[in-house]
């Protein structure tokens, strides 16, 4: 998969961007850190990090909110990893009411359902859309526990998904960027994304 994206940018309020910019460069793709709508209108795409959902839900400006939610809908490619897949739901089980997510999929989730912070491990994830097992770091994971009939599930840990697709939006409940394994950013990056 040769990526056809140039210009990707990483949502920079708070979390483990630093680590999706360096895998950005990894694959020979501009990384551009996002904390303002007039930002994200000079990328080609978006990544969502890990973090904290509720602090970045409250950092972000509505403009920017709202630009997002936008040029998802119309194609944009979005890759959400832990918080960002929190961010990218439809309906967050335990969230605050006062902080809403970005409802860029047709999925329900848990937030934290794999432990606390010392539960964190590392598994083996079969993913044969990307040519077999790869790394996934599970910390502090959301679990999705519903997703629409238009989402795919990309990559299960035993029985649950942890990896799915909607349009040209990708969640994954593990965070990719901190493994050497750069084929979710890749897969991400081949995506078609909106015209402009």
């Amino acid at each position: 998969m040769s990526p056809k994206r140039r210009r990707f940018g990483v949502l920079a309020l708070q979390g483990d961007f630093r680590e999706h910019l360096a895998a950005l460069r990894a694959c020979e793709v501009e990384g551009v850190p996002v904390r303002l709508a007039s930002e994200l209108e000079a990328v080609d795409g978006l990544i969502l990090p890990g973090g904290e959902s509720t602090t970045m839900i409250r950092l972000m400006e509505p403009a920017l909110d709202a630009a997002i939610r936008r040029r998802a809908h119309a194609g944009m490619p979005v890759l959400g990893t832990c918080a960002g897949m929190i961010l990218m739901a439809s309906l967050v089980e335990d969230g605050r009411p006062d902080q809403q997510p970005l409802d860029l999929m047709d999925i329900t989730v848990r937030r934290n359902a794999y432990g606390r912070q010392v539960d964190s491990f590392e598994a083996t994830v079969d993913v044969p859309l990307l040519g077999g097992p790869g790394p996934a770091v599970f910390i502090r994971a959301p679990r999705v526990t519903t997703h629409g009939d238009s989402v795919e599930v990309l990559a299960e840990l035993g029985s649950e998904p942890v990896a799915l697709r909607q349009g040209n939006r990708v969640a994954l409940a593990f965070h990719p960027e901190l493994t050497s394994d750069r084929r979710w950013h890749q897969y991400v990056l081949s995506l078609d994304g909106e015209k402009r």
